[in-house]
């Protein structure tokens, strides 16, 4: 019966109507081919109003460019770079939440959904299939979407955590497509300095949550010495991967998925796919769970390692605009750092290089008009560069201030001790 459910993927996309909302597993399992298929039906003219619901995605993403401008919308909860123009152009657009409330967006009818297209592994012999390197909301949109397609797709990782029964779709469509992957990225020098100094604020057996890319994969590599790591994060990557077969990660003095790694997404090698397929100490999880505050919290010594693009003088950070320009988004930086500021003998910490690319400061006296603070000052704790660290909490304003200033670049102090001095008056000074 279940072998009547496989169609074409054109057969499969004939069937979402046009003024629908249509959700995409996201990251490293985009199902292209069902987008593929639904292009081919707008050149066709054949649909029209599509909006699309997504994490960030990788690989091709044709439904924002201007020549669908009218037929498709991507409305995504993230901005990944390959949609970033597009978005700042106007052409696709942005949905601001907190990753943790997503599946509320579906389940509350925020976001009606017309359609779920997801990519899949292979069935188990129970006949059911995993979401492999993707969960993210998915489960929800699955529970909530009108139709519901499944890629199956020998190339997606068997992960357990979540496991959906062939029965939840309406149809099926084979694919063989690779996934996307990322390989290892090595940190600079400037990096390396900065995960040397988040590496002294970790703890053993300290639960981390941490992104990827150069920084992370700097701070990992100063972790090398640390014992019985704990893992629960959005993603994570090679970097990480390194520590887990090391043992140095090892979830031992986790209190809940003790001796686990938890995550809902992935973006790496096909090392890191490898790793997860049919590994009962991998749990993949829907994003609820994973950025739940009061899971994260349940874990002692949780860490919470993230970014910023630029923090002011008070502490305020921003972390997913350039001024009005749109960089990334909200995701989870706000529920980890609330998840690990609960967590007994939990840190929140914020690392960046002092200075961007271009040489420009990025602790600054004032957020660029029109950039987001997704972490507020009174959620600001640790604050790390390449020049040090410095904690936030229990500190005023002018405290805040001079504490930053010592972390900046050296080159940028004088200039922002100036701002400092006419913000808070002639009392200010630095020690």
């Amino acid at each position: 019966m279940l072998s009547t459910k496989f169609v074409s993927a054109d057969e499969a996309v004939s069937h979402i109507p046009s003024h629908c909302h249509v959700h995409l597993s996201s990251v490293a399992s985009v199902p292209h081919c069902l987008i593929e298929a639904l292009c081919r039906r707008a050149d066709a003219g054949d649909v029209c109003d599509i909006h699309f619901h997504h994490f960030h995605t990788e690989g091709p993403v044709p439904y924002s460019e201007p020549r669908y401008e009218g037929i498709f919308f991507d409305q995504g909860f993230f901005v990944g770079p390959n949609v970033r123009a597009n978005v700042n152009a106007g052409y696709a657009d942005y949905l601001p939440v907190h990753l943790s409330e997503t599946p509320l967006l579906y389940r509350s009818g925020a976001i009606k959904l017309g359609a779920a297209l997801v990519n899949v592994s292979l069935p188990d012999s129970e006949g059911r299939v995993s979401l492999g390197t993707s969960v993210d909301c998915s489960p929800a949109a699955i529970e909530c979407a009108d139709l519901v397609i499944g890629v199956v797709n020998p190339n997606v990782p068997f992960s357990y955590g979540e496991l959906i029964p062939l029965s939840a779709f309406d149809y099926l469509v084979s694919d063989a497509s690779p996934l996307v992957t990322a390989e290892f990225v090595e940190p600079t020098p400037t990096e390396l300095q900065i995960g040397k100094n988040c590496a002294e604020l970790v703890e053993d057996g300290a639960c981390l949550q941490m992104g990827i890319g150069s920084l992370p994969n700097a701070l990992a590599s100063q972790l090398e010495g640390h014992r019985n790591l704990g893992l629960h994060t959005e993603m994570f990557a090679d970097g990480l991967l390194r520590l887990i077969k090391k043992g140095v990660i090892n979830g031992a003095e986790k209190q809940i998925d003790r001796g686990k790694v938890a995550a809902s997404f992935l973006l790496g090698s096909k090392e890191v796919y490898s790793f997860i397929d049919h590994n009962p100490d991998v749990l993949m999880r829907h994003i609820e769970y994973i950025n739940d505050v009061r899971v994260i919290s349940s874990n002692r010594k949780a860490t919470a390692i993230n970014s910023a693009i630029e923090v002011d003088l008070t502490g305020q950070i921003c972390a997913d605009s350039i001024g009005t320009r749109m960089f990334s988004g909200t995701g989870g930086q706000l529920d980890f750092v609330r998840g690990a500021t609960l967590s007994e003998g939990g840190k929140s910490i914020t690392a960046f290089a002092s200075r961007t690319k271009k040489g420009r400061s990025k602790i600054v006296p004032l957020i660029q008009p029109g950039g987001g603070i997704v972490t507020p000052r009174a959620d600001a704790h640790w604050i790390v560069t390449e020049y040090g660290s410095v904690n936030l909490y229990g500190k005023s304003l002018q405290e805040r201030a001079r504490l930053l200033i010592s972390i900046a670049h050296p080159d940028d102090r004088e200039n922002l001790e100036r701002a400092a001095f006419e913000r808070f008056g002639p009392h200010f000074l630095m020690a």
